[in-house]
């Protein structure tokens, strides 16, 4: 008997008792263990497409939020936009409400004085009148001191009024 050659009835011992591990393990062992192995490659490879899934609703999230920001930018620019036009149009409103005041005012102040103009106008000729009645008056008297002077103004203004009727 040598240490490197074993006997047969060991090896036949040794080959019967790895036949019944062998069977107990195939039938009863491998599986569950194969199934253990297939639950957990299932669980993870639905984990990669819920991962995969969630990643694709991130990028759709994302994508979303950067078209709702560039919208609301956007906005933001008209609002800004309409503001100014609005500001814009509100001081053109002003100025030209300030303008037709300010014309409204200016013919008022030209009425005005137009008016005391006309009026200074009015009492200086009556003035002029009084004055030019009362020179007039003067020198009639003077003139007309004598008769034949009187006559003869009446025949001239006759004349005059002849002619201009």
């Amino acid at each position: 008997m040598s240490l490197l050659l074993p006997e047969t009835g060991l090896l036949f011992w040794m080959l019967l008792a790895f036949g019944v591990v062998f069977f107990v393990l195939a039938k009863f062992g491998w599986p569950v263990i194969l199934g253990m192995v297939e639950e957990r490659s299932d669980f993870i490879n639905s984990s990669v497409r819920v991962a995969e899934e969630a990643h694709r609703q991130l990028e759709n999230i994302k994508a979303t939020s950067d078209n709702i920001v560039a919208e609301a930018r956007k906005k933001q620019l008209d609002i800004l936009q309409e503001a100014a036009v609005l500001k814009n149009k509100m001081l053109d409103d002003a100025k030209a409400q300030a303008v037709q005041e300010a014309d409204k005012v200016a013919r008022q102040a030209r009425q005005a004085i137009q008016k005391e103009k006309d009026d200074a106008l009015k009492e200086i000729r009556k003035e002029v009148a009084a004055l030019s009645l009362g020179v007039a008056e003067k020198v009639l008297r003077q003139k007309l001191a004598n008769e034949g002077e009187e006559a003869h103004l009446v025949e001239k203004l006759l004349d005059e009024m002849e002619v201009n009727n």
